[in-house]
């Protein structure tokens, strides 16, 4: 194998190496490690995280970073809560990952019309979304013991929790739509060169509003999902889970120079992390 071959090699399949030597030690440190409901709870746990490095994938691959997507889990974390309380629980559940696309639309027309870094732009929106998350709960937070509400982060079908089928169907959509449409092939032209891109005719700007555009979309659903699992919104929710987002995406081997990437690889890098922080609790 040539060396240019291994390069490639570990880049694609590093992530998962490393995920099967950890669940090896782990399994043979720990009993408790190797069974069902510990898995099933790493999934759940990571759900919310792993749908939004899955959109953060696109975002990283099409050239951009969005460091607004903690406060836009914030933010559907209180509208979500506030609608259920106020208005209808369904409802609630149903807005917050729209409110969230809405806001991820506005970061990709701020980014591309201002043609500000979307590093610098996705800061400076994540300081207004955040501020808009604590006038909507007045900095309280908004108690949500509804059942209607709480099924989704809760219940299970099949003996899976619905955020781990929510989060499956979501990264298989969305794997489906880079690998194999129109659209995941202009994000993967656009990353690689923006000017052959633009002169093969690829709007690029739409492209880049898009990606945004799921992002947010991504950090909304992710937030419905926590904040009905523990039945509360709060403006402080999804602090730092940008950050997390990002490490899983380059841990999957993403590159952060774009033209590159893939949805399942990031879920490989988020449960790598899952993994690591499952480990230490196991092993006190």
């Amino acid at each position: 194998m040539t060396r240019a071959r291994m390069r490639q090699f570990l880049q694609s399949y590093a992530v998962v190496i490393l995920i099967a030597v950890l669940m090896v030690v782990l399994s043979l440190s720990s009993d408790s490690f190797l069974t069902v409901r510990n898995l099933l709870n790493i999934l759940n746990q990571n759900a919310p995280l792993a749908i939004m490095a899955s959109a953060m994938t696109l975002v990283i691959i099409v050239g951009g970073f969005d460091l607004s997507v903690g406060a836009i889990f914030a933010m559907g974390s209180v509208v979500s809560a506030w609608i259920a309380v106020n208005v209808d629980p369904y409802l609630g559940l149903l807005l917050a990952p729209f409110a969230g696309l809405a806001l991820g639309l506005a970061n990709g027309i701020a980014i591309t019309a201002l043609r500000v870094h979307s590093f610098l732009a996705t800061i400076a929106t994540a300081l207004i979304f955040k501020g808009i998350a604590v006038a909507v709960s007045d900095g309280r937070l908004i108690s949500v013991r509804i059942d209607a509400f709480t099924w989704l982060g809760r219940e299970r079908f099949l003996g899976v929790f619905n955020a781990v089928w929510l989060m499956a169907i979501f990264a298989i959509v969305l794997s489906f739509v880079l690998t194999r449409t129109t659209f995941g092939r202009q994000v993967l032209a656009v990353g690689g060169n923006e000017q052959s891109a633009i002169l093969s005719g690829i709007r690029t700007d739409r492209v880049k509003i898009a990606t945004f555009a799921l992002a947010g979309f991504a950090a909304g659903l992710a937030s419905i999902i926590t904040t009905s699992r523990v039945a509360v919104g709060q403006a402080t929710a999804g602090d730092g889970m940008e950050l997390q987002a990002i490490a899983a995406v380059i841990l999957g081997g993403t590159s952060i120079y774009g033209g590159q990437g893939a949805v399942w690889r990031s879920m490989a890098g988020v449960f790598l992390l899952a993994l690591v922080n499952n480990g230490f609790n196991i092993l006190s």
